[in-house]
């Protein structure tokens, strides 16, 4: 009896609770001492690195790791508004970013942090843990897979076949259809979050981190 080829598209996905939250700050001076302008970014520097060292080296602490892995020192002219070019401007930065194991943990550092003098907050990006993304998208994969073989009997069925045997699956793209969409990551959203400042204090709440898994598998039905 001849088989049918039938190629499917199986596909699920899945939000967890961001676990993790890292935090790019910034500390950063003007003026028109470059000696002055360094020392002042590097005292306020060495003060976030003391802070964070202590996090580091309280038992237990929420305080995963930290990294100072950018520094700038520049100067330029700036021009007044009637065109005459004023005197040089320096300019020194330098970065710091610090990992947290939970969003009250992050919300309580930025808090601290941006109420010092030069000292700006570039954004948090949340993620999840290696273990539970890892669990996570081998959840979500064989879910995506359970989804094509149900997708895949539910066609045998329409042309009246009942026997499925399987015969390729793949991650999109890589079955070699003429159209098939290119086959891309695994995607993890959440990056953004809002804040409730109710009676003062920073809550940071990160939106749930979504895990979505494609497949493309194909069948032979009799």
């Amino acid at each position: 009896m001849s088989e049918t080829i039938i190629t499917v598209l199986g596909e699920h996905e899945q939000k967890r609770t961001a676990e993790h939250g890292s935090v790019r700050v910034r500390v950063m001076y003007d003026g028109s001492s470059r000696h002055e302008t360094l020392a002042l970014a590097t005292q306020r520097h060495a003060e976030l690195v003391a802070g964070l060292r202590e996090l580091e080296e309280a038992a237990g602490g929420p305080l995963l790791r930290w990294s100072s892995d950018q520094v700038r020192v520049w100067g330029d002219r700036p021009w007044s508004q009637s065109g005459e070019q004023l005197p040089i401007v320096h300019h020194a930065e330098l970065g710091l970013r610090a990992e947290f194991a939970e969003a009250a943990a992050v919300s309580d550092w930025v808090s601290t942090v941006t109420l010092r003098e030069g000292v700006s907050v570039d954004g948090v990006e949340w993620r999840l843990s290696d273990e539970t993304r890892e669990a996570l998208v081998d959840e979500v994969s064989r879910l995506a897979v359970e989804d094509a073989v149900a997708t895949a009997r539910r066609y045998a069925s329409a042309l009246g076949l009942t026997e499925l045997r399987p015969v390729a699956l793949s991650d999109p793209g890589l079955l070699g259809d003429a159209g098939a969409p290119p086959g891309s990551p695994t995607p993890l959203g959440a990056r953004t979050m809002s804040a409730d400042m109710a009676g003062g204090a920073l809550a940071l709440a990160p939106e749930d981190i979504r895990v979505a898994v494609q497949v493309h598998a194909r069948f032979a039905a009799s």
